[in-house]
């Protein structure tokens, strides 16, 4: 390892569960040296049996190992090139050949396999004193044990889509009031199809993202969606207003600014890929189930609606239930069946025999999936609707986004303030990444809702507790 040393290339020193998150972090150092002790390969070969997404990381991560170490020179101790197996990292890989426990201190036990890794820390830093040895795990307080004893040691970034939450793109944007003075000179405005466009240039055109929300509420008021952006010039559409009665959607109106925005995005049969952002009782769900409803029943575009989320429990599990998956997914499904009722109460009209009809009717058409299921799926004209979302990894959110064939809607709910799955955080969650890659497609839209709006109860617990 010393042939490195002048360059001062680091060391990193992986711990288990780096690998079983993400199993390309191998390949993620760059021109770094990356070390793996024993007992991380033997947490690896104790994790690697069962179906969940865990094992399949630690058989992939398994494999990646197998294709770096066989065929390699037969000297162990120079390491093994990773850039046989991805050319974008020019570093070495090197496996622990012998006992490394450097100078644990005895309140230490050796037994624990996470202070087998530190010591295998200290001991390098011992041998390699010119170059920073740096421990890698998404175990904060494996970190901070390594920290208390003066090694460097830290999270494992790469898969975060960002450091700041605050920066994730929100899909609206106020306008400023001066923008119709530096932007309105040489307008251009037209209607077509119920709208009018209006064609502005100016310095801010710049930065804006097609299908972007930009609201003016100063002498007057005026809410667009960004159409076009060609370099200093952008086309505003002017958008539908649904606070008002006559544009309810399955007898819901928006109740503010952000929600009529969300209405536009659900109800635009252009826009494929949607995710709303929120905290709790914003009308996520509530929203997105009426324009559902509306778009299957009333207007055909869509066959059924498929409705699924993430099975992570808030408190114990109950264990096993019972019957057929559309019964065992019920008990997770409470968020559906209270907006459904919501819903159904719109009709005043209908009476309790035509509320009923509607009830059965309504629930032939919303089919309820669980999320395992969902591998080599193709769903045609359907509304999908991922509820809970910011529990999903990257991949996971790959996966099921890769099952719309023609002519289906995937909607992804979520509030990435309450991440249940572990390791899973606010920058590296599946429902980040997707805001953060899909923003400007002109076939999808992101709004986060800003505004309680289930009760002054929920919204003052939400603001004192």
């Amino acid at each position: 390892m010393a042939r490195k040393a002048h360059v001062q290339t680091k060391i990193f020193v992986l711990d288990t569960n780096v690998l079983m998150h993400d199993p390309t972090s191998l390949f993620r150092f760059e021109e770094h040296d990356v070390f793996l002790p024993m007992i991380t390969l033997e947490e690896l070969d104790n994790n690697k049996k069962g179906m969940t997404e865990v094992a399949r990381n630690a058989r992939q991560v398994s494999r990646f190992l197998d294709e770096i170490v066989s065929g390699a020179p037969e000297d162990i101790d120079k390491g093994f090139s990773l850039a046989r197996r991805n050319q974008s990292s020019s570093g070495r890989l090197f496996l622990q050949t012998r006992i490394m426990n450097g100078n644990i201190p005895a309140a230490m036990p050796t037994s624990k396999a996470d202070n087998q890794i530190i010591g295998v820390v200290m001991q390098l830093q011992e041998e390699f004193p010119k170059r920073q040895v740096t421990l890698v795990s998404k175990d904060i307080n494996m970190r901070i044990k390594a920290r208390a004893l003066g090694f460097a040691a830290d999270d494992y970034f790469n898969d975060k889509v960002l450091e700041d939450t605050d920066l994730l793109y929100t899909g609206l944007k106020a306008l400023p009031a001066d923008f119709w003075d530096t932007h309105g000179k040489g307008m251009e405005s037209w209607q077509a199809e119920g709208h009018t466009y209006y064609r502005v240039r100016g310095p801010l055109c710049a930065s804006l993202l097609v299908n972007q929300f930009l609201y003016f509420e100063h002498d007057q008021t005026l809410h667009t969606l960004v159409k076009e952006v060609d370099g200093n010039s952008a086309v505003l559409q002017t958008i539908k207003d649904y606070a008002h009665l006559k544009n309810a959607v399955w007898g819901i109106m928006a109740r503010n600014r952000e929600q009529n925005f969300a209405l536009n995005l659900l109800m635009n049969p252009e826009v494929d890929f949607i995710t709303l952002l929120g905290q709790a009782g914003t009308g996520k769900t509530l929203l997105t189930l009426a324009s559902a409803l509306t778009q299957t029943l009333d207007q055909k575009i869509y066959n059924e609606i498929i409705m699924t989320r993430v099975t992570v429990p808030v408190g114990e599990d109950i264990g096993f239930l019972p019957g057929t998956e559309e019964e065992k997914m019920a008990p997770w499904m409470g968020a559906l069946e209270d907006n459904l009722d919501v819903l159904n109460k719109t009709d005043d009209e209908a009476g309790d025999w035509g509320r009923a009809a509607t009830q059965d009717l309504i629930r032939s058409r919303v089919k309820i999936k669980s999320l395992n299921f969902m591998r080599g799926r193709t769903f045609l004209k359907k509304f999908l609707i991922i509820d809970e979302a910011q529990n999903l990894t990257p991949k996971q959110m790959k996966t099921l986004i890769t099952r719309a064939g023609p002519g289906t809607k995937v909607v992804c709910l979520g509030n990435i303030a309450q991440i249940d799955t572990p390791y899973l955080t606010e920058g590296s969650s599946g429902l980040t990444y997707v805001v953060d890659r899909f923003k400007g497609w002109e076939h999808s839209g992101h709004i986060t809702l800003m505004r309680g709006e289930r009760s002054r109860l929920a919204d003052h617990a939400a603001e004192v507790l």
